[in-house]
């Protein structure tokens, strides 16, 4: 599937798949992951972050502000700029446009106009400079997050993906015959 193709294909299984943001949490994953009040280096990664001076035109989004776009599927994109390795370690919410920070201006084409848009990285840094791109560009954004600094302030919409199973680790577990 091509890249234009993949990011409308992306972006229509968000439109109906949005109702998975208002389902309630799942258990935690078996695997390590980062992130959460609960893991202290979390919350320093993430009060780092805020302390951090905000140097973005867009606004830095709360926790509430994020529930409240999420409670809304249909007219809201998150578009997560994070690598796919990123996912798994910092979880990301449950529906979500991945744009890669290097592809974006690339991409700005493929991206909706008739939809607000949530730009999301790690502590909202790379999110916030997106954010200030695609404003510029004429694009309707609402703001940026951070799915740490997110999930830290108690949000609990980040869903945690499983790491893919290595072809080879996976033929070693299966049984023979």
């Amino acid at each position: 599937m091509t890249t234009p193709r993949f990011l409308v294909a992306a972006l229509l299984a968000g439109t109906f798949l949005g109702t998975a943001a208002q389902e309630p949490p799942q258990a935690p994953p078996s695997w390590p992951v980062a992130g959460g009040a609960s893991d202290p280096a979390a919350v320093k990664r993430v009060q780092e972050s805020i302390d951090a001076p905000w140097k973005y035109k867009a606004r830095r989004l709360t926790r509430a502000e994020v529930d409240a776009l999420l409670a809304k599927p249909e007219s809201v994109v998150f578009v997560d700029l994070r690598r796919p390795d990123e996912f798994i370690t910092y979880g990301s919410f449950p529906v979500f446009l991945s744009v890669q920070n290097k592809d974006l201006e690339k991409l700005l084409a493929w991206l909706p106009r008739d939809k607000v848009i949530v730009t999301v990285s790690n502590h909202s840094q790379r999110a916030g400079a997106a954010a200030d791109l695609l404003a510029s560009r004429g694009f309707n954004v609402a703001g940026a997050t951070g799915a740490e600094e997110y999930e830290v302030q108690g949000g609990t919409n980040v869903a945690h993906l499983a790491p893919p199973v290595r072809r080879a680790a996976a033929a070693a577990s299966t049984p023979r015959s």
